[in-house]
């Protein structure tokens, strides 16, 4: 069982390191990791899922004004935008966040076509996202029952440099 758990470590580990190496995840996600201690286990996974619900209902308010055909309000679709880089900023996602400083631009040059194709990418993304961190989390899981070391200790030595 420990070659199991130690080979599964490892799969965790180099999946993590992929998810910044691909560009999903920037240091702000680093940094969001290193506030979370023993006192608040699920930090990580409490923000990124308010970051998560926020995603659904910022993606849906800009479907429903984009949909206005002839009479959107490209100021409400930035502003959400706004608010939606800002969340992936705080958060780490790296890929979101750089669509939605595209996106921003599209609105503020008032494209129709470019904001669709733009809201379009933001929604996969942001849904991309959402799987590969569930992806680690569910691993973790598996990890920290079958070793009662924290996973987080390995993230911390591998991403934070901290022993």
């Amino acid at each position: 069982m420990d070659s199991h758990v130690a080979q599964l470590q490892m799969q965790y580990r180099n999946y993590i390191l992929s998810l910044y190496q691909q560009g999903f995840l920037d240091d702000q996600f680093t940094e969001l990791k290193s506030l979370q201690d023993d006192g608040s286990p699920d930090f990580v996974a409490e923000v990124l899922s308010l970051f998560f619900d926020d995603c659904v209902k910022l993606v849906g308010n800009m479907a429903r004004a984009l949909d206005q055909t002839g009479t959107v309000d490209f100021s409400q679709v930035g502003a959400n935008v706004h608010q939606l880089k800002g969340s992936s900023s705080s958060v780490g996602a790296k890929r979101v966040k750089g669509l939605c400083i595209n996106f921003k631009e599209l609105c503020e040059a008032k494209n129709y076509e470019g904001c669709v194709r733009c809201l379009q990418q933001v929604d996969i993304e942001y849904k991309t996202l959402k799987a590969k961190l569930q992806d680690m989390f569910n691993v973790s899981v598996i990890i920290v029952h079958m070793n009662p070391v924290s996973v987080w200790d390995d993230f911390n030595k591998i991403i934070l440099g901290k022993e």
